[in-house]
């Protein structure tokens, strides 16, 4: 009886963590794209121009020749 509540945290903690190298792969693989989002984001609220990187994630606001 006893080992079986040790048995149950013991899957409660795997899976918990397969969840998380779940979200750290998925962060990994669109970090770049979440990254860039947010800064074409904060370009327009600060009235600059969104230039796109050589690849996701280097995305860079330049001042507008406006």
């Amino acid at each position: 009886m006893m080992n079986q509540k040790g048995q149950a945290l013991v899957e409660y903690l795997l899976i918990v963590a397969v969840i998380s190298v779940i979200v750290v792969s998925i962060v990994n693989i669109f970090g770049g794209y979440l990254k860039d989002s947010m800064t074409k984001t904060s370009c327009q609220l600060i009235g600059e121009t969104y230039v796109k990187g050589s690849s996701p994630g280097e995305g860079k606001c330049v001042e507008s020749d406006e």
